[in-house]
């Protein structure tokens, strides 16, 4: 293996998701070269050690692809100065770099990280900001072991810093004890890469420590799938795969594993028929107590109140007869689930049951499962509604994490509970609202079925309807007003399977017929940047959303989020800019949290605009829409991996928002996701305008296509006296 070392001259190409490099390094003689491979994210300036081997690429020339890398503390002045000024280090930028160095020189480091005080003597730099940069510099050279370290088990170095900014100075120490942990501690890392670390320390491929951990990863990767539980066979199938094949482990020796972590009560089996299912004990139970709560609410009724209308006694509402109808449901009973598509009266409904309540001195609480969906019922009734989290006071503890605060043991306060966007509650997230409902209060749970189901395990809402256990008010009736909107007609045609009236007569439902992805991307981005503004008067970034059912390809999530930006905020020396991993954030951008952050009270989907952008202590600033106005959340350099460009955004990640202007590709490249649930998503997003692009044979596709992804769920089959229940 060949040795090379020089300084990082420049970045030509990086992805951050596969963290293959292109570079151009300069060689101690000065000569300059360009190195390949799979590196974590440097900088120019950065001194390097590499190993690897010279190759001749057939257009570029000769390269070096490199095998391992080691980052070298630079000692002259001249590669500190560029070390620093590299962003590298937090709370410094070039101008700050250039004035350590000039005071301390060769020094300059090793002051940072033995006298930060000393620091303090440069004009700009005070206490706060010299322990800032001197803890910026250790954790720095901590990645730099860690990585190290990783790189002789075969890690790719890139991993480095999610795996040290998860376990600090004990990285070592707890990658040797458990390397499986990082599977389900480290955001990124999944179990092959943990397995191959414990494969390299020396871990017997038939051990009873690999299998176990293979079993749970794998449930827990299918509760990211929406899945409850695994069939027994499937689970056995998944694992045996995952550990290399019939011919490294037999499917034999990992049901026998399974048999006995079912035994310890590491995991629970239940047969029904000839099905076993194996679940993860929380899911377990939860599923079990989550059927038994809403039984009981359901038996629960309320016998007429002093100023309740009487049933069908509600005309001075206004309401259709299948309004009047989910009315006095959810006035008699415990529990009601109301349900509809778009203008089928959902809100008006809502607003009725309300004011009914009201006048009857009723205390009703509101919520709903994100920000943005609380924020939309808090506008349509006039009424503060909470995100379930905040409902619940999801909050830290003394012992350390987060929980919810309200439970059995400290219910809610409420004669009526209505939580809006049922459809986006995954079973854990219900299990946690039902303990907290206390005892005499009604539970009114309103969603769209017909929507994607969530992106957490089981599909509750479905679920509670197929039952048959449970009163369900279905609202089908369009309204006159909404009936006007071929945005709403539409959307009902396309949920029944017949195809959208594309004609754009309505001038709020247009199909655009392209068939080549390169011409459907340069439409998108005429569209958002000059045509839609124009046509509607809208900001291109706040109003108008870019949907797409597929993150990767031309036409994917991730490469339409790149020209938006380049269309719609290029760069500008006005515009400070951070680097994290291949992408660019900018002053002005949209984006969108990825992850729950529940100390910043910022959650998976989550949408806002960066407002400010400091590149001396590579922070940025983040300005959400919130219940009661707007709100900054301020992001460090190591906690950018939570925010992604949110030009475009998946169908998925738009549940329970609505834009003014929607903008979605419809075309064959983007098959296995072509489902009609998902068109239906999509469409009823918008307020004021959807703009399809796409071919014909595609929307065809996507409207027969009713197949709705199956989900492992016993919940309806519980709630219908364990008796099996037919999908709607």
């Amino acid at each position: 293996m060949d040795l090379l070392e020089g300084v990082l001259e420049r970045v030509t190409y990086y992805n951050d998701r596969s963290m293959f490099m292109v570079a151009r390094l300069r060689q101690e003689g000065g000569e300059l070269c360009t190195i390949t491979g799979n590196l974590p994210e440097l900088s120019a300036g950065e001194k390097l050690r590499l190993k690897g081997e010279w190759f001749q690429h057939p257009e570029y020339g000769r390269q070096f692809r490199v095998k391992a890398c080691q980052v070298v503390v630079p000692q002259t002045v001249v590669g500190i100065r560029r070390f620093l000024a590299s962003g590298l280090v937090k709370g410094v930028g070039p101008v700050t770099a250039e004035k350590i160095v000039e005071r301390f020189g060769e020094r300059a480091l090793e002051v940072i990280e033995k006298q930060p005080s000393l620091l303090t003597h440069i004009e700009g730099i005070g206490d706060r900001r010299a322990a800032m940069i001197s803890h910026s510099l250790k954790e720095r050279r901590e990645v730099i072991n860690v990585m190290t370290f990783l790189q002789g088990y075969g890690v790719s170095p890139g991993y480095a810093a999610r795996i040290y900014r998860r376990y600090g100075d004990d990285t070592v120490a707890r990658v040797r004890e458990n390397p499986y942990r990082l599977a389900e501690d480290v955001f990124g890392v999944g179990f092959r890469t943990a397995d191959k670390i414990a494969l390299e320390m020396g871990l017997a491929p038939d051990s009873p420590h690999r299998l176990r951990a293979a079993l749970t990863f794998l449930l827990g990767q299918a509760q990211e799938e929406g899945h409850v539980y695994l069939p027994r066979p499937e689970l056995v199938s998944r694992a045996v795969e995952a550990l290399g094949g019939e011919d490294e482990i037999s499917a034999a020796l990992v049901d026998s594993q399974i048999g006995l972590l079912i035994d310890g009560g590491q995991l629970v089996g239940e047969a029904i028929g000839d099905e076993e299912a194996v679940y993860l004990p929380g899911l377990f139970y939860a599923e079990k107590q989550v059927a038994e709560k809403l039984l009981d609410l359901a038996a629960g009724t309320f016998p007429p109140a002093a100023g309740r209308p009487a049933p069908g006694d509600l005309r001075c509402f206004n309401l259709s007869e299948g309004q009047q109808k989910a009315v006095d449901m959810a006035l008699e009973t415990g529990l009601l689930v109301i349900t509809g598509g778009p203008g089928t009266g959902k809100t008006t409904t809502i607003k009725t049951l309300l004011d009914i309540f009201r006048q009857q001195g009723l205390e009703v609480l509101l919520a709903a499962p994100t920000g943005r969906a609380a924020k939309r019922m808090t506008e349509a009734t006039g009424l503060e509604a909470k995100t379930l989290h905040r409902l619940l006071e999801y909050a830290p503890v003394e012992e350390g994490g987060f929980r919810f605060q309200r439970d059995e043991t400290r219910p809610l306060r409420a004669h009526v509970l209505v939580v809006d966007e049922v459809s986006m509650v995954d079973l854990p997230l219900l299990w946690h609202l039902l303990r907290a409902v206390p005892a005499g209060c009604r539970l009114v749970l309103v969603g769209d079925v017909d929507q994607l189901p969530s992106v957490g395990p089981g599909c509750v809402l479905r679920d509670i309807i197929c039952s048959g256990a449970v009163p369900v008010a279905r609202l089908n009736q369009v309204f006159r007003q909404a009936a006007e909107s071929a945005i709403v007609t539409n959307a009902h045609r396309v949920n029944s399977g017949r195809m959208p009236q594309t004609d754009g007569e309505a001038g709020d439902f247009y199909f655009l017929e392209e068939a080549e992805p390169e011409k459907i991307l340069d439409t998108i981005l005429d569209l958002c940047a000059r045509r839609l503004p124009r046509f509607r008067n809208r900001d291109a970034t706040d109003d108008i959303q870019v949907l797409s059912p597929m993150r990767r390809n031309l036409l994917g999530v991730d490469n339409l989020n790149l020209r938006l930006q380049q269309e719609l905020n290029p760069p500008s020396p006005a515009r400070p800019e951070l680097r994290s991993g291949g992408v660019v954030f900018r002053l002005g951008d949209k984006v969108m949290q990825i992850r729950n952050n529940y100390q910043k009270e910022v959650f998976n989907g989550d949408m806002g605009r960066i407002v400010h952008i400091s590149g001396e202590d590579g922070e940025i600033h983040v300005r959400y829409p919130d219940v009661g106005g707007a709100r900054d959340v301020v992001y460090d350099l190591t906690e950018l991996e939570e925010l992604v460009l949110s030009y475009a955004v998946s169908v998925h990640k738009s549940q329970g928002s609505e834009y003014p202007v929607v903008v979605l590709p419809v075309v064959t490249q983007h098959y296995v996701m072509l489902q009609r649930n998902l068109l239906y998503t999509a469409i009823t997003r918008a307020r004021e305008l959807v703009v399809l692009i796409g071919t014909k044979k595609a929307l065809g596709i996507t409207v027969r296509n009713n197949r709705v992804a199956h989900r492992y769920s016993r919940l309806a089959y519980r709630l219908a006296g364990n008796r099996t229940v037919q999908a709607i």
